[in-house]
């Protein structure tokens, strides 16, 4: 009933609610980034959802459009702006994703939605964190956020997809609120963004997890 009915209602009073509660900070990190990005305050991106349907996110721009003299775009790191550095930092860059929850694209929890390049690479087990809707937060945000492996990523959305309760959801929103105040895994060490994801490793197996959704000590 939770799955099927309740998140779903949640998840639109709880967006709507936050939209209006943060929308002078909406207004002023628009405002702010339209003017580090040359008037693209805002970036789009066609994304995988619940069963894989294709839908368009919306998240703020905190990378501008410099490229090299041969016309390639310049590595993250030069191009995220200052403004864009403190946006991310502090999770502001997900908040215009509550206008995808509203949609009904999303959910406030979830596993995140990646690229659609990426469904031919997962496994048959990966694939199956496609059977939720894609969230702003979820188990492996909390869990690690971009500074775990890809594979690590997996298995916690998968576990979660297993999971879902209103308590499981309950805890992690209030993980993501600690999470989102010490600034925690917000990169892999050495790169601004997470590194694409090329296919599972079949001899680097990721350890398994136990019941409570952490992994199994070696």
């Amino acid at each position: 009933m939770y799955r099927n009915f309740f998140k779903r209602f949640i998840d639109l009073v709880l967006s709507v609610t936050g939209f209006v509660i943060l929308f002078p900070v909406f207004l002023c990190c628009t405002i702010l980034l339209a003017v580090a990005n040359e008037g693209k305050p805002f970036f789009f991106q066609l994304r995988p959802g619940s069963h894989g349907r294709i839908f368009r996110i919306i998240k703020f721009k905190t990378m501008n459009d410099r490229r090299d003299a041969t016309g390639n775009l310049l590595p993250d790191a030069e191009r995220l702006t200052a403004v864009g550095s403190f946006v991310r930092k502090t999770s502001l860059d997900e908040i215009p994703q509550l206008l995808n929850v509203i949609q009904g694209d999303m959910s406030l929890i979830g596993p995140r939605p990646l690229l659609p390049e990426y469904l031919p690479l997962y496994s048959p087990h990966q694939a199956r964190r496609h059977e939720v809707r894609p969230g702003i937060t979820g188990w492996a945000q909390v869990n690690g956020r971009n500074a775990i492996s890809w594979e690590q990523k997996f298995d916690y959305d998968v576990w979660y997809v297993e999971h879902v309760s209103f308590k499981l959801d309950l805890k992690i929103l209030m993980m993501t609120f600690a999470k989102v105040f010490k600034s925690e895994g917000i990169s892999q060490e050495g790169n601004v963004t997470m590194p694409k994801f090329t296919g599972t490793k079949t001899n680097h197996p990721c350890p398994s997890l136990n019941k409570e959704g952490s992994f199994e000590q070696e």
